[in-house]
């Protein structure tokens, strides 16, 4: 079949591209577009994968049937044919948001090879404009033919059913233009300005474009298309025929009534290809394949139908037919949606039962179909005692017994094989993945539809379809709200190509992480989430019942099916999971509570986090924060359980009081949590919330508390006091009754011990062993007993209500046995990690008593000046140059340290615990919402803080999504009076579009505010004029970040410059991307005089220009302490790099210069390059899509050896060739030529050793139009040299992939080990061969630092395995 030429349409899409055109040219200035002349306009595709690529497809399956009746009156056998006339339909439809009218023709190659080459042709029209679409459709018949040997004197239904299936293709087109262009533009003055040049040049000075070169070469603006393509790719045709009548005798006719009975059709059902390979491909040519025939049944269906029953017996097949056929219909209509349980005891492999259902509209028809498919197996054997007996073992015993009711004229005998008829029973190859599925869907049904989480209290039992759960997506950067797991599924959301394989979520105690994962279970099993629609079997795991040396087999068989399920052993399902990888869902809760021995290397849960088992298995998995999850796994989406959102709360309220039967108790307690700060700490998470109910319905006085701990020991009393009630037993005024005190404290014991082994559950033996009162613990409600739900441990066990409780009394008990004991020594509290983990128990600890909470503080104090010793205020901030890991790693564990401690000051908030924070934490940090617990703490942090007790730095960074107006009033609460030396630096987030004198007159009370960021914040010039006013109370205000408030424009940047003046000790200024142009910048310049200590300075993604440079430049010199400098995408040319020069030599402390996204060119680099020995303190030069090629890359080289600090490089996204890239890596992998100068060869006494670059941390050289696998490759043998290398970008160019031969793959893959610190490679729009690919992806994988490799996903070699863990694919 001959392709259509889609080229026929290119100079329509050319037509299209004008109209574009002149849609983008807008200018702030010129508001109108008078005309815009494209005649001289030229037409490029892109190259052919990016010219038309298809993005999606979507199968339509409609169905039809022609029935044909014939007799034969005769004494032979005669052949009747039978026609199915189809109709194919070919569409081609286009879609625009904008645009322009189009019309064009297309043919296409719809033919069937048995009946004749069939083209449709038609036109095809269609507009462009805004949300329209046309289509045109042709439509052509064609026939199929079946020929049917019908038997002497008989009648015979005929029918074909034809399902057809229908692809339905989305796809896109990337275009170029190119040639000149004129365009006028006219002022809201009048006046007009008209404007002639090259389409590119024209598009960056006044449009938007997106200017890319294409495969020849040229540089042209860049337009996408995307449409839609229908056509039909299968046919499928089954075909039926039935014994209407058999004709006894000539004379005398007998009839006997049959269904469905097929005499096999000479014709198979079509198969056919089912994806487009290219958009210019609409439609593949069917491809027929006959089916093979039957042979017993070809037999039997051409046998003459003898007249008489003795010849009728004596053909033990046509009895059979007459025999068991007679009950298909009845049974077909009572199994109906359980036929796939009777295809299993049928024993049906599953790519049969599949075959059936896909090939039927509805269950009654797959039953017949199924039926139908055993008797011709099975012949002679398919007796009605074989299929009485499926019925039974299927659970379908009605059927049965309304056989016998429904038939009382047959004996039906108790159903045994017929001789030779195999046993059906569990196989693994056909039904038992089935039967698991169903086995485990029925556990998962009774175990986990209901629960009651007051094991105290029977009559409150929840539905898990009633929970609610606030989902909070977790990204580097950013934070999104989830509605649910679905959302994970949406590239949009996550930025990922293909379905996440690993999600973590992760909640704080009490957060309802394992009840969401049960709900999760539920509806995937019951296919009502993306989850559940994507897998097949889903397997629910409790990770705190998983022993060491447990396979994941026996976990399976332990946890998820019931051990009545006949056929279900560990080998069977070790089967199943491996025949059925790729569409396994493990849910693994609790990562927290797995045993330690359990977590170690080898065992069988790392192995399947680290992908060496199961690759292909999907993984959803809970933890508390900080577990050690991520020690064996990337989680490629990371979800946080933010626990009930406000309205949840209010709902939760109404149905727990609406179960106890006093819905009149919810309104008086919402009002209460609102205004008590319970409402800002502990009632979000669904445990907390739970006990807050039950203390109000108990005592309401009970509920005043604002402590975990608090809650928690009121809920105890409340149990207690019920319990006396029962009992008869007297409540004392103080504290608990003895017995109870006692057990209460041998339970804590036991409980602090299950906590240091990583335990949740006590064994019942043991705990009678310590004669420990279980049976007074078990009346009380705070455990419950239960026999363990492994099958493999098997015993009884008592289980706390909740994982809180447990640490709850632990901290109890460490509380009381602090008074003897030493907190080391009784906690294991060797390190901060240690701390950590056990966080929520030493947060209990110091609730419970003041003295454990000074001895706590004690020992933490002791632990942070023992590992915080090199921690550093200024290292919480961004760097601006790559960070030690090590540091890195230090902080991000402080920070978590630092929340630790403020949430003990939130439990016992003392005077001794503050001092012992103020102790501990020389940097007191909080990132996070206002309505947290450690915000609550801040808060009487703050209020009680003392110039005797100032810590080096108060940081504090206001959550995203926090209501200005609230935060706003948080800070007034912590900063009531004035704090004079507090070193401050302040984040904030939300809406600051209005003035707020409310913020300024905090800042009066911080006189110290060395940090303000706005970041972000929606300030307009109104706004940021009422904060300028308060600069006269931040005279110590050392950075400023106004970045991304893009309102601000030239009337904002006018407000700010008159407070300038009054913070003089300003050193960081960022002003990204606030919509400045060179005005503000030339009426900012002479204000900018009075911060002559300026460090850092951002202008970026502002419309500058040129002539904002000139201004600029004149200002710059005077900064002399300059050391960030950030000047990308502000619109600088070769004209405005050689003006800007003079001044950058002068900033010699600069260690950062980004002139990135400027069209500087080689001119501008060269201009650089040649005074770049001035600036010798330089750490990172960022030069990316500059426009720069091999001319001016050369000019950078010949400058590199003065740059001996240098940590990075980005010349990413420019037009250099091999040429440049391989000269530029020679360079740092070379002694550096003043190296040489100091120790000439043969130089013996000189001690200065020459060396290769071990300072160049990130190198990025890919995106370069002009490299070829052949460069890449020389780079790959030299790039070992550079071990200090931590980011490494060699990524292709996107219209022209480069080529990696193997040879090449294989120096790249030696090479990784060599550079030891590498952690992530770019590897994007490079092709490879499979070896080669196999042994880069093998050599990353092993790589002890390596985490991640970026991959191109279309440009993977075929077959290639793809489950590395380190491996990242992008579309």
């Amino acid at each position: 079949m001959t392709d259509p030429d889609i080229t026929d349409l290119d100079p329509i899409f050319a037509q299209w591209a004008q109209e574009k055109l002149r849609k983008r040219f807008r200018r702030p200035k010129y508001k109108t577009l008078v005309a815009v002349d494209t005649k001289d306009l030229s037409f490029n595709k892109c190259g052919e994968t990016e010219y038309h690529k298809e993005r999606g497809t979507e199968d339509i399956i409609t169905c039809n049937e022609v029935n044909d009746e014939f007799e034969n009156n005769s004494d032979t056998v005669k052949e009747h044919v039978i026609t199915a006339v189809d109709t194919t339909k070919s569409s081609y439809e286009w879609s625009q948001t904008k645009g322009y009218k189009l019309s064009a023709s297309a043919s296409v190659n719809v033919g069937i090879p048995t009946v004749g080459g069939l083209t449709a042709k038609g036109g095809v029209e269609f507009q462009l404009f805004e949300r329209k679409t046309k289509k045109r459709e042709t439509e052509d018949s064609h026939g199929h033919q079946t020929t049917v040997d019908v038997q002497p004197w008989s009648k015979v239904r005929v029918s074909i059913e034809t399902k057809k299936k229908v692809h339905k293709m989305d796809f896109s087109l990337s275009v170029y233009l190119q040639g000149k262009v004129s365009v006028e533009m006219k002022k809201e003055s009048g006046k007009t300005k008209a404007v002639t040049g090259d389409v590119v040049d024209i598009m960056q000075e006044y449009g938007k474009g997106t200017v890319e070169t294409d495969t020849s070469g040229k540089r042209g603006v860049r337009l996408s298309i995307k449409g839609t393509l229908e056509g039909m790719t299968t046919i499928d045709r089954k075909v039926n025929t039935t014994v209407l009548t058999t004709k006894l005798d000539k004379d005398t006719d007998s009839t006997s009534e049959t269904d469905g009975m097929n005499f096999g059709a000479r014709t198979a059902p079509v198969e056919g290809k089912s994806r487009f390979p290219r958009l210019g491909r609409f439609f593949k040519p069917w491809t027929w394949r006959r089916k093979e025939e039957n042979q017993k049944f070809k037999q039997t269906s051409k046998a003459k139908i003898w007249h008489n029953s003795s010849s009728l017996h004596s053909h033990p097949q046509l009895c059979y037919f007459a025999g068991v056929r007679k009950y298909f219909y009845y049974i077909k209509k009572k199994v109906s949606s359980d036929w796939k349980d009777l295809a299993f005891h049928l024993g049906l492999e599953q790519p049969d039962i599949d075959n059936i259902d896909g090939r039927n509209r509805d269950d009654k028809s797959c039953c017949m179909d199924l039926l139908e498919e055993w008797l011709k197996r099975n012949g002679e054997r398919a007796t009605i005692e074989v299929l009485m007996e499926a019925l039974s073992e299927a659970n379908l015993q009605s059927v049965v017994d309304g056989l016998r009711k429904d038939f009382p004229g047959k004996k039906f005998p108790v159903p045994v094989r017929a001789a030779g008829t195999e046993s059906v029973k569990l196989s693994v190859t056909s039904v038992i993945p089935y039967v698991f599925q169903k086995s485990v869907k029925r556990y998962y049904e009774l175990k986990l539809c209901h629960f009651k989480p007051l094991i105290w209290n029977d009559n409150f039992t929840l539905d898990l379809s009633d929970i609610f759960t606030q989902l909070e997506l977790v990204q580097t950067s950013t934070r999104k709200e989830l509605k649910s797991l679905d959302n994970l599924f949406k590239p949009d959301v996550t930025g990922l190509s293909t379905a996440p394989r690993c999600i973590l979520i992760e909640g704080e105690a009490g957060g309802g992480k394992t009840t969401f994962l049960s709900k999760e279970a539920l509806d995937a099993v019951s296919q009502k989430t993306e989850l559940g629609r994507r897998h097949d079997i889903v397997l629910l795991i409790r990770l705190r019942e998983v022993r060491e040396g447990e396979t994941i087999e026996e976990m399976v068989w332990d946890q998820c099916v019931d051990e009545a399920t006949e056929g279900i052993d560990v080998q069977s399902i070790r089967a199943i999971l491996q025949r059925n990888e790729s569409h396994v869902l493990f849910l693994l809760d609790g990562y927290d509570e797995l045993r330690t021995e359990a977590r170690a290397a080898g065992q069988a849960i790392p192995k399947l986090l680290s992908g060496k088992i199961y690759t292909n298995s999907a993984i959803v998995i809970t933890s508390r924060p900080s577990a050690g999850v991520q020690q064996y796994t990337r989680p490629d989406c990371h979800v946080h359980i933010m626990g009930f959102s406000e309205e949840h709360v209010e709902k939760y309220m109404q149905q727990y009081f609406t179960v106890v039967g006093k819905q009149e108790l919810t309104k008086a307690l919402a009002v209460q949590v609102k205004d008590n700060n319970l409402s800002n700490t502990l009632i979000h998470a669904p445990i907390f919330l739970m006990f807050v109910c039950v203390l109000w319905e108990e005592d309401q006085e009970m509920v005043s508390t604002g402590t975990m701990t608090g809650l928690y020991d009121n809920l105890l009393t409340c149990l207690v006091r019920k319990y006396c009630k029962r009992e008869g037993v007297d409540m004392p005024t103080e504290g608990l009754p003895t017995e109870v005190a006692e057990a209460l404290l041998q339970l804590g014991k036991f409980a602090l011990e299950a906590l240091l082994r990583n335990e949740t559950l006590l064994d019942l033996t043991e705990v009678q062993r310590e004669k420990v009162n279980w049976k007074l613990l078990l009346k009380l409600g705070v455990v419950s007993l239960e026999v363990s739900s492994s099958k493999l441990h098997p015993r009884k066990q008592l289980n706390f209500s909740h994982m809180t409780m447990q640490e709850f009394l632990a901290g109890r008990y460490v509380a009381h046995a602090l008074v003897k004991q030493d907190i080391v020594e009784l906690l294991q509290l060797t390190s901060i990690s240690r701390a950590l983990e056990l966080s929520n128990l030493l947060q209990f600890t110091c609730g419970c008593d003041s003295g454990a909470a000074q001895a706590v503080m004690e020992e933490l104090s002791k632990m942070s000046s023992r590992e915080f010793t090199h921690v550093r205020p200024e290292q919480f901030e961004g760097s601006h140059v790559p960070m030690d890991r090590d540091v890195k790693k230090s902080c991000q564990t402080y920070v978590r340290f630092a929340s630790l401690c403020l949430t003990i000051l939130s439990e016992r908030q003392e005077p001794e615990v503050l001092q012992g924070i103020s102790q501990t934490l020389p940097i007191v940090i909080l990132d996070s919402s206002i309505n947290s617990r450690e915000a609550t703490a801040l808060k009487y942090y703050t209020q009680n803080l003392h110039s005797a007790n100032l810590p080096d730095r108060l940081k504090l960074m206001i959550d995203e999504g926090t209501d200005s107006r609230d935060t706003v009033q948080y800070l007034q609460q912590c900063f009531t009076t004035s704090l004079p030396g507090l070193s401050f630096d302040l984040k904030l987030s939300g809406k600051f579009d209005s003035p707020d004198e409310r913020l300024v007159s905090v800042m009066k009370n911080v006189p110290g505010l060395r940090a303000l960021d706005l970041s972000n914040t929606h300030l307009t010039p109104s706004s940021l004029q009422t904060l300028v006013q308060g600069f006269s109370h931040m005279s110590l205000l050392e950075e400023l970040d106004l970045s991304g408030n893009d309102d601000l424009g030239d009337a904002g940047m006018e407000g700010l410059q008159v407070g300038l003046s009054s913070v003089p000790h300003l050193a960081v200024l960022r002003l990204g991307y606030v919509g400045m142009t060179a005005v503000s910048i030339s009426s900012l310049a002479p204000y900018m005089r009075h911060i002559v200590g300026l460090r850092e300075l951002d202008i970026s993604f502002n419309e500058i220009g040129d002539t904002g440079m000139e201004s600029l430049t004149a200002v710059l010199p005077i900064f002399t302490a300059m050391q960030v400098l950030d000047l990308s995408a502000i619109g600088i040319s070769p004209t405005g790099m050689r003006t800007l020069i003079p001044a950058l030599c002068q900033l010699t402390r600069l260690i950062k210069l980004d002139i990135s996204y400027n069209g500087i060119g080689d001119l501008g680099l060269e201009c650089l390059a040649a005074i770049l020995h001035h600036l010798t303190a330089m750490k990172v030069l960022d030069l990316k899509s500059t426009g720069i090629s091999d001319r001016g890359i050369s000019s950078l080289i010949k400058a590199l050896p003065h740059l001996v600090q240098l940590q990075v490089l980005d010349v990413g996204g420019n037009n250099m060739g091999d040429s440049g890239i391989v000269s530029l890596v020679q360079t740092f992998c070379q002694p550096s030529s003043l190296d040489m100068e100091q120790n000439p060869p043969g130089d013996k006494s000189l001690t200065t050793a020459p060396h290769c670059n071990n300072t160049l941390q990130e190198l990025n050289i890919g995106w370069n139009s002009g490299v070829t696998g052949a460069g890449l490759g020389r780079v790959a043998q030299l790039i070992s040299a550079l071990t200090a290398l931590t980011r490494l970008d060699m990524s292709g160019y996107l219209p022209t992939p480069a080529h990696l031969c193997d040879t090449a793959a294989m120096a790249l893959a030696e090479a990784l080990p060599r550079l030891p610190a590498l952690v992530r490679l770019y590897l994007k729009y490079i092709s490879m061969e499979p070896a080669g690919f196999q042994a880069v992806v093998q050599a990353a994988e092993e790589h002890t630092t390596l985490e991640e490799l970026w991959y191109s996903r279309p440009l993977v070699p075929e077959g290639v395995d793809t489950t590395a863990s380190c491996l990242r694919l992008l579309p």
